[in-house]
């Protein structure tokens, strides 16, 4: 063990490596709970989808460990879980759905390994990609309120603010206030420990009803029946059914999310080589396009590096070691797939809304100084939430780019990658299909 993840050349030990990946897992399991939720309400089977994220979780944050030799861990995506359920299978089924993340992965791991990734890189403006990460901020914690009940529907403005003296929006606005606390005070697994205070609270108040026996919170995990190999990927009625740009979305923010993750924790912890770059970033993204693919076939969502894993380098956590780890303990909580019964929606719901704060702050790297740069960024962030579609967002900031700065007098500053986006964009607003 020692030689193969070369923990003395990497100046720590198992003691620092088994520390920092109990506190990477500690930060992150809180997806085990959210995923679930977010998806049922795409007709799939909560518990079935539980065990299925809890197995990519681990197996791909293992898988990670292994090729890379890097402290980084895995799971369902944050924002493009939500894309999944509430937009691209409300419209073309979850099967499909799961098509359309299959074959995105499928198309990530051949930019990954073609380096064709570094090339996207390169050309989309990074106004854009920092007003993507906004938008599907204020997206999810759209969301988190509306499953909430803090914000409802209502006719004559689309929304408005719910019965707070109701015991589902009250429960989530104490869920809030509790997450909030415990960021506020930099607690370790605050997210996971919101959701299960938040719960707890749920019992206080009589919305769910306190555990009577171990049953209830340990047992057997859920089989994978209802949902395993069930993706479609035909082409009257699966992934290449759904719009191209559908797909894209799915492949854009996973390249972009697991980029700027690889980037920031590497940097984190030391691992940048003089020109800024990562060594091994194909195994990384090869090992992340496996993920997405694998948790196609098992049921779930889209995969990506997860930024909590930041944690865990701050623990001291400096090779692959650290993230087999954080994949075994997840592996361990397949025992506790009882518990999701106990947790309201009110609970993950406040997990969405404190998510969403963490990813609404790229904002504040957004130029607004230069309008060219602001305009397309704001179009991409408003138009998520409000479209309730990371895809439309997209393609709003794509278009109004090289017109702001066709507009300027600046063409020659948009590379041609971005003006063959924008005439795609276009397409798939006037021929959606």
């Amino acid at each position: 063990m020692l030689k193969f993840f070369k923990l003395e050349e990497h100046g720590t030990n198992p003691r620092t490596e088994a520390i920092a990946g109990v506190t990477t897992f500690m930060t992150m399991a809180y997806i085990i709970f959210v995923n679930p939720d977010i998806l049922s309400a795409a007709g799939m089977d909560q518990g079935a989808v539980m065990t299925a994220t809890i197995l990519t979780a681990g197996l791909s944050t293992i898988i990670m460990g292994l090729l890379t030799n890097y402290p980084f861990a895995m799971a369902s995506g944050m924002g493009l879980n939500a894309f999944f359920a509430f937009v691209v299978a409300s419209q073309y089924g979850w099967q499909a759905a799961l098509g359309a993340v299959f074959v995105s992965g499928v198309v990530f791991a051949i930019l990954a390994v073609s380096g064709g990734i570094e090339f996207i890189d390169m050309a989309v403006p990074t106004s854009l990609k920092r007003a993507v990460a906004a938008g599907i901020g204020l997206f999810i914690a759209f969301i988190g309120l509306q499953n909430g009940g803090i914000i409802v529907a209502y006719e004559a403005t689309q929304v408005t603010l719910g019965d707070l003296s109701e015991p589902g929006p009250l429960l989530a606005l104490v869920g809030i206030a509790i997450t909030a606390v415990l960021m506020a005070r930099k607690v370790k697994g605050a997210i996971l420990l919101g959701i299960l205070l938040t719960t707890l609270v749920s019992f206080i108040m009589g919305i769910q009803s306190f555990p009577t026996s171990l049953g209830q919170i340990f047992g057997r995990p859920a089989g994978l029946g209802p949902i395993l190999f069930e993706l479609d990927l035909s082409l009257s009625t699966g992934a290449f059914a759904i719009p191209f740009f559908v797909i894209f979305s799915f492949v854009f923010v996973d390249v972009f999310d697991t980029m700027g993750t690889l980037l920031g924790t590497g940097a984190r912890a030391g691992f940048l080589d003089s020109q800024g770059r990562l060594p091994k970033v194909k195994n990384a993204m090869l090992a992340d396009s496996i993920g997405t693919m694998g948790g196609a076939l098992l049921g779930t969502s889209t995969v990506t590096t997860y930024v909590e894993s930041t944690a865990g380098i701050s623990e001291g956590g400096r090779t692959g070691l650290t993230s087999i780890v954080t994949g075994l303990l997840f592996f361990l909580t397949l025992f506790l797939a009882p518990m999701a019964g106990l947790v309201p929606p009110e609970a993950t719901a406040s997990a969405l809304v404190i998510v969403g704060v963490l990813m609404v702050g790229a904002v504040t790297k957004i130029d607004f100084d230069d309008f060219t740069e602001a305009f397309p960024a704001f179009l991409t962030i408003i138009f998520m939430p409000l479209a309730y579609s990371i895809a439309d967002g997209i393609a709003f900031g794509f278009i109004a780019y090289p017109v702001a700065k066709v507009a300027a007098g600046r063409a020659k500053e948009v590379h041609w990658l971005v003006y063959v986006l924008a005439l795609i964009s276009l397409l798939h607003f006037f021929y959606p299909g």
